[in-house]
């Protein structure tokens, strides 16, 4: 394996030096100077790249006007949430979770067991001159000073004495707040009222007497789900970050709670550091600390063992799908911020570049609630049995729930390079082991002999990972679409391939260097790049 000074990328540059200099030519000496372009906005300069590379389609259905908070994610957007999805399945399976599949759609009983039908609802005010709908927590923002503001009266007099209009017209608020219900509402059979599920959890708990059977009555273990979730949202902002349809991944575990501060899990990650952000500090403007879970736990900023081991393995799957740490916090949420049947909540939040810090992630303490609002409802005994007291009990919950979508917008947001797309380079520096496609195929010409070999490469390949071939256009064009779709390596047969020791060139998306690797080792080469088993300049 060779380094042949990247003659296919100074390939790729004479082309665009010829067509600058043609360009300049076709200009009369006199013309006048262009007018300074209108700078865009750089969250709608994203969403029109993610559209025209086939990434998130919508709103759909975009040939009827489409309706806010329904996306397609078009093959390149597929792609990547898939290995954001298989990146979940990954992470929790390191710690022995077993996936489930539950309904989607519930029977009205289950929701007001879980207590959604009651009090799952956004606060909105409306405009008295357009009368548009605005979600109260979007209106007021992060707001310190509303944050622990209870009643409706207290919204509307701060609305009142800062004198906030109607963002859409700038028009007076109407002086009423109002609940709005995020439930889906529809109709099992004839007449029988169901609600489509607003997360995926609920679900999950249903089953537990057989999660008991079949983990044979073990103290603790561990279920997720990946799914459609759907929320009626009143009006649906910040692309997929927010949408009334969404795909949710969220895991339960199930503990003996007597097992909670003696979890011999947390001795292998007590010295993890994690960027902590408790909720003093908030109120204080203070920085985040990294500190280990050790030192949170005697800071009691977390409650017990269990729920530190928890936090810490949400915090993992960020890390694993390759958000920078500095891109990382655990918000801690105040105590009158928690749910009611909280005992310890953390968010897990990352910084984009788009909307700013954004909450990707919740972990909770659920103790005992949903399994006993169950048996109530249900009628149902839902307790484990402790083969060693002969006592009956019901588990607590630590809960980890995020989605597919806001780790997958992340990725694109935080690895979207305007500056580079400006500059015709490389624009979607997507970690390599998340690329969509992580590896394309090219013969440098359009000739039979070099289109021979490079397609029997791709077939070959294709069997073990996902690729993609391309031989239309010249090689530069082709390495910038690579480029734009977060390829990691392009594999390029050209006529030194057909020599004796038949090498094709593997060219590094990030650097643009290139090396000769023999055909019958690159299979495995690509393989150990991808898992990070084996770095490009050790090739």
């Amino acid at each position: 394996m060779t380094d042949k000074n990247e003659p296919h990328a100074k390939e790729a540059h004479k082309e665009h030096a010829k067509e600058h200099e043609a360009e300049h030519k076709a200009k009369p000496e006199n013309a006048p100077k262009p007018a300074k372009p209108v700078k865009a906005d750089p969250v709608q300069e994203l969403v029109s790249f993610l559209q025209r590379k086939g990434f998130v389609w919508g709103p759909e259905p975009e040939i009827y006007g489409g309706v806010a908070g329904f996306y397609t994610y078009g093959p390149l957007g597929k792609l990547l949430k898939n290995n954001v999805e298989n990146m979940i399945r990954k992470t929790f399976g390191s710690e022995s979770f077993l996936e489930v599949e539950c309904p989607i759609v519930m029977e009205r009983k289950v929701w007001e067991a879980s207590g959604h039908l009651a009090g799952f609802s956004d606060a909105i005010i409306t405009c008295s001159k357009c009368n548009a709908n605005h979600r109260l927590d979007h209106l007021l923002g992060d707001n310190p000073e509303t944050r622990h503001f209870k009643e409706h009266k207290q919204f509307l007099d701060f609305i009142k004495k800062h004198k906030i209009a109607c963002p859409s017209c700038g028009g007076a608020l109407k002086e009423e707040i109002k609940n709005h219900d995020l439930m889906m509402r529809t109709t099992i059979g004839i007449d029988t009222e169901a609600y489509n599920r607003p997360e995926t959890a609920t679900t999950t708990y249903l089953p537990f007497l057989r999660y008991v059977d079949y983990f044979r009555k073990k103290p603790a273990f561990g279920v997720f789900q990946i799914g459609k979730a759907f929320r009626n949202e009143i009006s649906p902002r910040q692309h997929v970050v927010r949408g009334r349809e969404f795909t949710q991944a969220e895991a339960q575990f199930f503990i003996k709670k007597e097992l909670k501060n003696n979890f011999d899990r947390f001795k292998a990650v007590a010295n993890d550091e994690l960027p902590l952000w408790d909720y003093k500090s908030q109120e204080k403007a203070e920085a985040v600390k990294k500190i280990s879970l050790k030192h949170a736990l005697e800071k009691k900023y977390f409650k017990s063992q269990a729920y530190a081991w928890a936090i810490n393995l949400a915090y993992k799957f960020f890390k694993n799908i390759g958000i920078p740490d500095s891109h990382i916090r655990m918000r801690q949420h105040f105590p009158d911020e928690k749910a009611f049947y909280a005992d310890d909540a953390w968010d897990v939040e990352v910084k984009t570049k788009s909307f700013g810090w954004v909450e990707m992630c919740g972990v909770h303490d659920r103790t005992d609630y949903d399994l006993t609002q169950h048996a109530k409802f249900s009628g149902t005994e839902l307790k484990s049995f402790d083969e060693e007291s002969k006592e009956k009990y019901i588990p607590h919950v630590l809960e980890i729930a995020f989605g597919s979508d806001r780790p997958t917008f992340a990725i694109l947001d935080n690895f979207y390079d305007q500056k580079a797309v400006d500059e015709g380079k490389t624009t979607l520096k997507i970690p390599y082991q998340m690329s969509p496609i992580p590896v394309s195929v090219f013969p440098l010409m359009k000739k039979p002999e070099l289109v021979k070999v490079a397609m029997a490469i791709f077939q070959d390949l294709r069997k073990d990972m996902v690729c993609s071939y391309d031989e239309t256009g010249a090689i530069g064009r082709r390495y910038l679409r690579a480029a734009e779709a977060g390829t990691a390596y392009c594999i390029t047969v050209d006529y030194e391939t057909l020599e004796g020791e038949e090498t094709v060139t593997l060219r590094d998306r990030d650097t643009e260097k290139q090396v000769r690797v023999k055909t019958s080792e690159l299979k495995d080469v690509i393989r150990k790049l991808l898992a990070g088993e084996k770095k490009f300049e050790g090739i």
